[in-house]
């Protein structure tokens, strides 16, 4: 299989995955709800949905959300340029497959953002399952739907010193953000670059 071949599988793969858990989880779970990952405790599966920043942070507003898609639309593009920019130079494959990671979650939050507002009904705490294409049609118009998150490890220590702070009573919870398959795969494109190809600052 070729490069270039190669790279677009990663993409797809990542895509398929983050839209299929997005629809299954935006369809199948309540808002606010959810489960035990293997029965975990601090691995949990979580419905919440955010206005399209990763780890369910927000921006401005309407007219913040239409910045920020825009925004990434145009990054997207320019991500792809420079990955066909180092494919040319020759680049090794590890660095073209963490760019491939950062494109794919990108495209892969845009998707939300772009047409789950079109094609779902709203999700809340009162709501009910959403409904995908409802006859009232959805809930936001284009670049103005919400992230699916899910994904959620809420890492609790209870013998943890009494000076250091709290969130829930006693415990103290390491990793409190809410979010999904794309952002996992921009921040672990992100951290491959800079832990293994940070020469490419260099050049």
């Amino acid at each position: 299989m070729k490069k270039g071949a190669k790279l677009a599988l990663i993409i797809a793969i990542v895509l398929i995955i983050d839209q299929v858990l997005k629809i299954y989880i935006k369809t199948s779970i309540p808002y606010g709800r959810g489960f035990d990952i293997l029965g975990l405790s601090w691995a949990k599966i979580h419905f919440v949905e955010n206005e399209g920043m990763a780890f369910g942070m927000s921006f401005g507003g309407v007219i913040g959300k239409y910045l920020l898609s825009i925004f990434r639309i145009v990054m997207v593009g320019f991500l792809i340029y420079i990955l066909k920019q180092l494919m040319d130079a020759g680049s090794k494959f590890g660095l073209l497959a963490s760019f491939s990671l950062i494109i794919a979650g990108a495209i892969g939050n845009i998707l939300d953002s772009a047409f789950y507002g079109l094609i779902f009904s709203a999700s809340s705490y009162h709501s009910g399952l959403a409904q995908i294409f409802p006859e009232g049609g959805g809930y936001a118009p284009f670049l103005q739907g919400r992230v699916v998150d899910m994904l959620y490890f809420p890492l609790i220590d209870t013998t943890l010193p009494e000076w250091l702070p709290k969130i829930g009573g006693d415990k103290f919870q390491f990793f409190k953000p809410v979010f999904n398959i794309a952002d996992s795969a921009i921040s672990i494109g992100v951290a491959l670059i800079l832990l293994f190809h940070r020469d490419i600052f260099k050049k």
